[in-house]
């Protein structure tokens, strides 16, 4: 392939506990962190000769995978079918279906009460059907770990001379489990936080029906058993919202919904410690724009529908 990347920029955060940093991930080509994989991913299936140009690549996502292999995949001449689900925000779905020959959107909710389990079982079928499938499998395929050890570690640890902390929110794994061992190699003492959301079976909770794409999974990512986690902080969904707006109030970062969460977590984790002379350097991830959230996120009438009324806030489990 022959499209690269140039860093994306990390700059300070106004915070009233932490030294606090945030890697502008949005600023990839196609707007999120999932570029780096799904980059990676197909240069390194080109190199063995896994994708040709006769190849059709098929993958299950809620969104910003799917964008970023359907702009790589039309760089490379192929064709792409993502497999999305209601939760799929509607500027996405609009984007994918015009940039795709064929978009699957699957609507039966799986065993879990989510949509993850039906996605994957419509990519096994259409990779039975469809001549020249490749299916990338982001949950478990060691090239999206890759990516973010050489080229997202690789710019945090050739930027930043020290880290204490890390928060990273959890989907597929890939991001956790790379950049992860990059920064525990880099960094020795950095801890390492990562972020899931309620009704996510990652971390063994029980799964619950969510509303907003992009953390969790209905499914154990086989990527996250090779991350080294050191703790892990589990995020409501209304806090993702709140976490969403306040980073856009203070910092003027339009975020999307997992990197709002990864905010809350970092807030909620460090609270109480405005009258600290020890200001740990932390670091997050922007992990997409906010303009896919602005009908939902953003918007007062759809939390309220979709959320209703926030009964708890979660406690930090350790990891």
């Amino acid at each position: 392939m022959e499209r690269s990347f140039s860093p994306t920029p990390l700059v300070s955060v106004d915070d009233d506990n932490v030294d606090l940093h945030a890697k502008l991930e949005f600023c990839n080509p196609t707007g999120s962190v999932k570029d780096r994989a799904a980059f990676w991913i197909l240069k390194r299936a080109v190199e063995r000769g896994e994708i040709t140009s006769s190849t059709t690549v098929v993958e299950s996502s809620s969104g910003n995978f799917a964008i970023a292999m359907s702009s790589f995949c039309r760089a490379l001449g192929i064709a792409f079918v993502p497999v999305i689900d209601p939760n799929c925000n509607v500027a996405t779905e609009q984007y994918l279906r015009a940039a795709c020959d064929r978009v699957e959107k699957v609507t039966e909710r799986d065993s879990s009460g989510g949509f993850l389990l039906s996605r994957l079982a419509r990519v096994q079928e259409l990779e039975a059907a469809l001549p020249g499938a490749y299916w990338p499998n982001q949950y478990a395929n060691a090239d999206a770990a890759e990516a973010h050890f050489l080229l997202t570690g690789g710019e945090i640890a050739g930027t930043l001379d020290s880290l204490d902390y890390v928060f990273i929110g959890v989907s597929t794994g890939g991001t956790l489990a790379g950049l992860s061992q990059r920064l525990k190699k880099e960094f020795p003492q950095v801890k390492v936080i990562a972020v899931d959301t309620e009704g996510s079976v990652i971390f063994g909770r029980a799964p619950r029906a969510r509303k907003l794409p992009g953390l969790g999974s209905s499914i154990v990512p086989p990527l996250v058993a090779s991350a080294e986690i050191d703790d892990v902080v589990i995020v409501s969904e209304h806090e993702a919202v709140r976490g969403c707006r306040a980073l856009l109030r203070r910092s003027g970062l339009f975020v999307g919904g997992s990197t709002g969460s990864t905010y809350a977590a970092i807030q909620r984790y460090f609270a109480g410690r405005g009258n600290s002379t020890e200001w740990p350097r932390t670091l997050f991830l922007c992990a997409d724009r906010g303009t896919a959230y602005a009908e939902t996120v953003y918007n007062n009438t759809w939390v309220a529908e979709a959320l209703g009324e926030e009964t708890r806030t979660p406690a930090t489990v350790a990891g």
